[in-house]
C-alpha cells in the first residue's frame, strides 16, 4: 500500500515540510533508505545520514535544526521515535492482516471458530477446542483437544498447543513453540530405572502474553503452569511444570526455569538465566544474563548476578578482585622469596 506524505502527517499530527504528495511504499533505515522508502531520525549520531539519503519521506523532530539542504520530504513530529513505532505498528497489522479458511485444514465438528478468523493450510483444530474471534491460526499449527483460546490471538507457523490448555485475548505465539508439552517427571526405581509420571494438568496463557520461538512452556504434573498477563517471552525458553511467572515480567532467551519456581510481577531475567526449582522470585528482580539463580530471592526491586547469583553490588567488587588475583599472586610470589631468604640468613 502506498501512503503520501500528507496522509502520513495527518496520521502522525506532524507537519509537512517539503512535498505533500510524495508517497511511500516501504520503511527502511535512514542510512540505507532508497526512494519510496519511509524512514525516521530520532538519534544525532546518524544526522549525517539526513542530507545523503535516498527516501523519500523522513519524519524528524519538531526542533531539529538542518545544517544542510535536504533532498526527502520531512515531516516534523513531537517525537519522531515513537511516531516511527506507531507506523511500524500500523504497517505491521496491515501485513499480517490476514482472513479466511485456507484449505486443506482440519477444523473438529465439535470445534468453535470465531468471526473474522484466518485458518491456514494444514491447520489442526481438534474436538472441542474453542478459538475466540479475530484469531489467526498459521499454516501447520496443532491445536489439540479441549483446548481454549480467546480473540485476537496469533499463533504462528508450526505452533503446538497440547490438549486442555487455555490461552487468552491479545495472545501472539510465535513459530515452533510448544505450549503444554510434558513436564519433566520421572520416579526412580530401586533398580536405577525411571517410571514416568503421568503430567495431567495444563498451561495457562493469560491475556497479552506474547511467546518466542522454539519456547516450551511443560504442562503441571497437577493444576497449571501459569504465565500471568503482560508476560513476555524470548526465543528459546524452557519454562517447567507447575511454574507461575507474575505479571509483566520479561524473560530474554535460553533461559530455563525449573519446576514449581513462582516468579513475581515485573521481574527481569537475562538471556541464559539459569533458575533451580521449588524457589522463589521477589517482584521487581533484576537477573543478569547467564547468572544462576540457586535459592529463593526474597528482597524486591533488587538486582542479582553470578552463578551463584549474589547482589549486583557484592559480584561486582568481587570481580574487582578477581581482577587483581594476577597482582596479588605475584605479590604473594615475592613475599615467599623474601621469607625463604630471612630463615636462610639466620641459619
Amino acid at each position: 500500500m502506498q501512503f503520501t506524505a500528507q496522509e502520513i502527517g495527518f496520521m502522525l499530527n506532524g507537519t509537512v515540510e517539503g512535498d505533500p504528495r510524495v508517497a511511500v511504499d516501504k520503511l527502511a533505515k535512514i542510512e540505507e533508505a532508497t526512494a519510496g522508502s519511509l524512514s525516521f531520525l530520532a538519534n544525532p549520531k546518524y544526522e549525517q545520514y539526513l542530507y545523503t539519503t535516498g527516501a523519500s519521506i523522513v519524519i524528524v523532530n519538531h526542533d531539529l535544526v538542518l545544517s544542510e539542504p535536504v533532498k526527502a520530504t520531512l515531516i516534523r513530529v513531537e517525537n519522531a521515535y515513537s511516531s516511527f513505532s506507531i507506523l511500524l505498528e500500523k504497517y505491521n497489522t496491515i501485513k499480517l492482516n490476514k482472513t479466511g479458511n485456507e484449505l486443506p485444514n482440519f477444523v473438529h465438528p465439535s470445534a468453535t471458530v470465531g468471526e473474522n478468523c484466518y485458518i491456514g493450510a494444514f491447520a489442526y483444530i481438534g474436538p472441542g477446542s474453542s478459538i475466540g474471534n479475530n484469531c489467526k491460526i498459521y499454516p501447520n499449527a496443532y491445536i489439540a483437544d479441549n483446548v481454549t483460546i480467546g480473540n485476537n490471538v496469533t499463533l504462528f507457523p508450526g505452533v503446538v498447543v497440547y490438549f486442555d490448555c487455555v490461552i487468552g485475548n491479545n495472545v501472539i505465539i510465535h513459530s515452533g513453540a510448544i505450549i503444554g508439552s510434558d513436564g519433566f517427571g520421572f520416579a526412580p526405581q530401586p533398580d536405577g530405572t525411571y517410571n514416568k509420571i503421568a503430567q495431567i494438568g495444563n498451561v495457562v496463557l493469560e491475556d497479552d502474553v506474547e511467546v518466542g520461538s522454539n519456547t516450551t512452556i511443560d504442562r503441571a504434573t497437577m493444576g497449571s503452569t501459569v504465565i500471568r498477563k503482560g508476560v513476555k517471552l524470548d526465543n528459546l525458553i524452557q519454562v517447567a511444570h507447575n511454574v507461575e511467572i507474575g505479571e509483566n515480567t520479561v524473560i530474554a532467551a535460553q533461559t530455563g526455569i525449573s519446576g514449581s519456581t513462582k516468579i513475581g510481577e515485573n521481574v527481569i531475567l537475562g538471556g541464559q538465566v539459569g533458575v533451580v526449582g521449588h524457589i522463589s522470585i521477589a517482584k521487581g528482580t533484576q537477573v543478569q544474563a547467564q547468572s544462576g539463580v540457586s535459592r529463593t530471592i526474597a528482597e524486591e526491586n533488587k538486582k542479582w548476578m553470578g552463578s551463584p547469583a549474589t547482589a549486583y553490588g557484592d559480584h561486582m567488587r568481587s570481580q574487582i578482585v578477581v581482577m587483581r588475583l594476577p597482582e596479588l599472586e605475584k605479590k604473594v610470589t615475592e613475599l615467599e622469596k623474601i621469607i625463604a631468604e630471612l630463615r636462610n640468613n639466620k641459619h
